[in-house]
C-alpha cells in the first residue's frame, strides 16, 4: 500500500497537482473473468478481482471500506419458485420475484438482466413488513472488531469509505427494490404519503446506521448509489425528485458534513444531467459512472457545472475492443481534466466480455501514462 494514495486522492478532488491521478478501476463482469483466464492465465491469476479494494497487478490504488450493513435484518426468505431448463424464477433476499435466462451464467452473474416480475410492496400497508427489516444500528449492521479497526484507521494511508460499493442504495434505487421502476413510477402520483414517508424513514435509517461509526473516525467519502436514470434521461422528473427526494437528500448530506466526510458521492448510470443542478443544492459533490452510452461526457459536465462537481469515470466501455490506436485517441480527450484536477477516469461501468485481456491490458497501459501526465505516450 503506498502512503500517497490518500494523498493522490485528496490533492485531485481539490484540483491540486500532484505526481499523479489516482488509478481506479469499477471491475469485470464475471463472462470476462472467465475469458481473460482463457487467454491470458499467467497474467491474470493472482488477480484478486476486487478493483475497489485495490489490484496491485495492475497499479490500482488502494481504498478501505467500513463494512457497515445497510441490508434487510432478517432477510426475505429466499427461495425457487419455478425453473425449467431456460429459466429459473426465485424470490431473493430483498423479496423480489425474477424470472431469469440460465443461459450464459456464469456463477451466478447473467449475462443479461433478468425479468422482474414481483415486489414486497405493491400498496401502502405492505411497507411496514419493509420497515421491521430496516432497524437502524442494530450491532449486527458492524463487523464485531469495528474499535480495532477505527484504531487503525485512523492512522490509514489510504482512502477510507464508509460502507462497500452498493451498500447504501439511495433513496430512488430502495424504493425501486421495494416496489419496482412501474409501481414506483406510479407510485409518487397514487401513493404520495407513502412515498413521503418512505423518503424520511430511508433517511433517518442511514443516518442512524452511520452515526455510530462516523462519531468515532470521519471518513474520506460516502457513496450513495441511485441508478436513477435511463439512456434518454431520469427515470423521474425534477419536480418529483424535489418534492420527495430533495429534502431528506440534502439533511442526509448535512449529517455527513457535520460528521467530518469530506466528499459526498452520487453513483447513477444513464444521463441524470437534468438532476445534477439539485444534487448540487441538496449539497452533493461528486457523480460516477459518467456513461458514455448516454451521450454524455465529463468534459461536457465540467463545462456545464464547473468545479463544484467532481467526475469519476467517463472511458467509453465501448472504445476498448476497437485497439490501440482507438484507445490512445479517446483517453487524449480526457487530457485538459486531469491537467485540472477534480476526475479520476475509470471504465464507465464494469468491463464487459467483449473486451480482451490484450485490449484492456493496452487501456491500462496507456491510463497509467494520462494519469503520470506522460501526454507524448498517447499521441
Amino acid at each position: 500500500m503506498s502512503s500517497a494514495d490518500r494523498q493522490r486522492f485528496l490533492d485531485c478532488m481539490e484540483y491540486r497537482a500532484s505526481d499523479r491521478r489516482p488509478n481506479h478501476e469499477l471491475g469485470v463482469w464475471a463472462q470476462t473473468r472467465l475469458r481473460w483466464l482463457a487467454e491470458a492465465p499467467q497474467a491474470v491469476q493472482g488477480f484478486g478481482w476486487n478493483w475497489f479494494d485495490g489490484e496491485d497487478a495492475l497499479g490500482l490504488d488502494r481504498r478501505e471500506y467500513i463494512p457497515v450493513d445497510y441490508g434487510f435484518i432478517p432477510p426475505y426468505a429466499a427461495e425457487v419458485l419455478e425453473e425449467d431448463e431456460h429459466t429459473l424464477v426465485a424470490r431473493n433476499a430483498k423479496g423480489i420475484v425474477t424470472r431469469a435466462l440460465k443461459e450464459g451464467s456464469v456463477g451466478g452473474a447473467r449475462m443479461c438482466m433478468d425479468e422482474y416480475i414481483g415486489f414486497p410492496v405493491t400498496r401502502p400497508g405492505d411497507f411496514q413488513d419493509v420497515r421491521r427489516r430496516l432497524i437502524a444500528a442494530l450491532p449486527q449492521r458492524y463487523p464485531p472488531d469495528l474499535a480495532a479497526r477505527i484504531a487503525a484507521w485512523k492512522a490509514r494511508s489510504s482512502v477510507l469509505v464508509l460502507g462497500r460499493n452498493c451498500a447504501a442504495n439511495g433513496f430512488y434505487w430502495r424504493a425501486r427494490e421495494f416496489m419496482g421502476t412501474e409501481g414506483l413510477s406510479l407510485a409518487w402520483y397514487d401513493y404520495p404519503e407513502l412515498m413521503h414517508e418512505m423518503m424520511a424513514f430511508y433517511a433517518d435509517f442511514i443516518i442512524e446506521t452511520s452515526r455510530p461509526v462516523l462519531e468515532r473516525i470521519p471518513v474520506d467519502y460516502f457513496c450513495l448509489n441511485e441508478d436513477m436514470s435511463m439512456k434518454s434521461g431520469p427515470l423521474l422528473g425534477p419536480e418529483t425528485f424535489r418534492t420527495f427526494i430533495f429534502p431528506h437528500l440534502k439533511r442526509l448530506v448535512e449529517f455527513f458534513r457535520a460528521h467530518g466526510t469530506t466528499y459526498f458521492a452520487v453513483d447513477t448510470d444513464g444521463d441524470p444531467t437534468v438532476l445534477i443542478p439539485l444534487l448540487l443544492d441538496a449539497g452533493v459533490d461528486t457523480i460516477w459512472p459518467i456513461e458514455r452510452a448516454a451521450d454524455i461526457s465529463p468534459q461536457a459536465w465540467r463545462r456545464r457545472f464547473g468545479r463544484g462537481l467532481r467526475l469519476w469515470g467517463g472511458v467509453d466501455k465501448r472504445v476498448l475492443p476497437r485497439g490501440r490506436a482507438a484507445i490512445k485517441a479517446h483517453l487524449r480527450e480526457f487530457i485538459p481534466l486531469i491537467e485540472e484536477g477534480g476526475f479520476i477516469p475509470t471504465v464507465d461501468h464494469t468491463v464487459p466480455p467483449d473486451v480482451s485481456w490484450d485490449c484492456f491490458r493496452t487501456y491500462m497501459e496507456l491510463k497509467q501514462a494520462l494519469l503520470r501526465g506522460d501526454f507524448a505516450k498517447l499521441e
